[in-house]
């Protein structure tokens, strides 16, 4: 069985990086929708989306 397509066509890498949960989301309590935000900023600035 082939592998299905990732959703919205985007494919998201995290090989080889060594952040922990907290370097990404900081210590605090977060709400899910502000843990999306901050991880969108985080791959989007490592550059880890591709198409």
């Amino acid at each position: 069985m082939a592998a299905k397509k990732a959703f919205g066509g985007y494919k998201i890498s995290f090989k080889g990086r060594s952040d922990t949960v907290e370097d990404v989301f900081g210590k605090g309590d977060l709400a899910p929708s502000e843990m999306t935000k901050k991880l969108w900023v985080y791959i989007k600035a490592k550059k880890l989306a591709g198409k």
